[in-house]
């Protein structure tokens, strides 16, 4: 049973910073492409950052660029993103996922097989 499951969420200021974590169990994710998504309210899911665990290949939003950097953890099968100079419209419902990434890059929601619970980001102006 693959489980993903988040953390590092809460509220912080314009212009701060947060990192989220994302631990993996249940398989060997070497083959997999680890994402993160954000949803926030009214708003469809929303690709932000992914990276490969074969290789580091990394490909982010253009919204995220600069500001927040995707790594992992091999040994603690853990996915990271660290946010800075968060913007209220950062603001949002953030997600990891594990799916493939072969030739194309995932930024699709429906690309991904396995969702953790999600972990709320609260950024006030």
């Amino acid at each position: 049973q693959v489980q993903l499951v988040e953390s590092g969420g809460g509220l912080v200021q314009a212009g701060g910073s947060l990192r989220l974590s994302c631990a993996a169990s249940g398989r060997t994710f070497s083959n997999y492409a680890m994402g993160w998504f954000r949803q926030a309210p009214g708003k469809e899911r929303e690709f932000v950052a992914v990276i490969r665990w074969s290789d580091d290949r990394i490909y982010y939003a253009d919204s995220v660029k600069g500001r927040f950097t995707i790594s992992r953890d091999n040994a603690k099968n853990t996915v990271y993103l660290q946010m800075n100079s968060l913007r209220p419209e950062d603001a949002a419902v953030y997600y990891c996922a594990a799916g493939g990434w072969t030739i194309v890059v995932p930024t699709r929601a429906s690309w991904y097989a396995y969702w953790g619970q999600g972990t709320q980001v609260t950024v006030s102006s």
